[in-house]
């Protein structure tokens, strides 16, 4: 299969601008927080950060994991900044942010993972901002239930955790990952509290068919997950996956009505969606 390199017309992102992008850009500066929109190269930083909405990524900005189609960088991370879930919880307030998104890197170097730097970063937003409503895009927690069990108990809005890719290709995408383990977090997610809403996310455009596609859709509805997302891959960077293919806007369409009909609550389908693309619709 011959590999894509230049994007198609419809790939088209809006340079960052505006009031509100720019005093976001200053706060983040200023705290030294992590946002996976940088770290991750997120097409939508402009739009999002523009209606002052951004996505916190906490336990710093180095994954012990090495998934290859990730941007954020890969080592050996810093020590945990204790004051991080009051520098998250701050800035929050200060940019009045309705619904935020916390997510983080992979931190399988400590013994619980980091769940504890979550738990206070939560709790710790709802003090400083007590009607914000949150989304959690977790890491699997290597499929713990007990360090689950306390992202659960925290009971944010929604739990989102992404499966990135169909089954055949997760061993290459996501190295150190599993498809079914991270199916079976999200069922778990939903047997304990019915009342959180699950989400996941699928990237294509890294060889996949239509077929794995709709199997991965059917297997994702049949883990009890309320919200699907999918998006074009982009490749962060020659080291990276390549991408295999530019999937057309109209079949992103076919996908989310195909979705709908399934019965997912929710379907975000189109080239430059990512994760947490209109995570605040995903409350209401």
């Amino acid at each position: 299969m011959n590999l894509i390199q230049k994007k198609p017309a419809w790939i088209k992102v809006k340079l960052p601008m505006g009031k509100n992008y720019n005093e976001l850009q200053k706060l983040v500066s200023l705290h030294k927080l992590n946002t996976i929109c940088q770290s991750g190269s997120c097409p939508n930083i402009g739009e999002c950060w523009g209606k002052g909405v951004a996505t916190f990524m906490i336990l710093g900005n180095i994954c012990t994991r090495s998934c290859r189609f990730c941007g954020v960088k890969t080592g050996l991370p810093e020590k945990v900044d204790w004051k991080e879930p009051e520098k998250v919880a701050k800035s929050i307030q200060i940019l009045k942010i309705k619904h935020a998104v916390i997510t983080s890197v992979n931190r399988d170097d400590l013994k619980d993972m980091g769940v504890s730097i979550w738990v206070k970063t939560i709790k710790r937003t709802r003090v400083l901002n007590p009607s914000v409503t949150i989304e959690t895009l977790i890491p699997d927690f290597k499929g713990e239930k007990k360090i689950i069990d306390q992202i659960i108990n925290m009971k944010p809005e929604v739990i989102s955790h992404n499966l990135e890719t169909v089954y055949r290709l997760t061993k290459k995408v996501r190295i150190q990952a599993k498809y079914n383990r991270s199916l079976e977090v999200l069922q778990y997610i939903k047997e304990i509290n019915k009342n959180i809403r699950t989400k996941t996310g699928i990237m294509l455009g890294l060889g996949e068919t239509k077929k794995e596609i709709l199997e991965t859709m059917r297997d994702i509805k049949s883990s009890k997950v309320d919200i699907l997302t999918l998006g074009q891959y982009l490749q962060p960077s020659l080291k990276h996956f390549p991408v295999y293919s530019f999937v057309l806007p109209e079949q992103f369409q076919e996908y989310k009505e195909i979705g709908l009909k399934m019965g997912f609550k929710y379907v975000e389908s189109g080239p430059l969606v990512r994760s947490s693309y209109h995570a605040e619709k995903h409350v209401q």
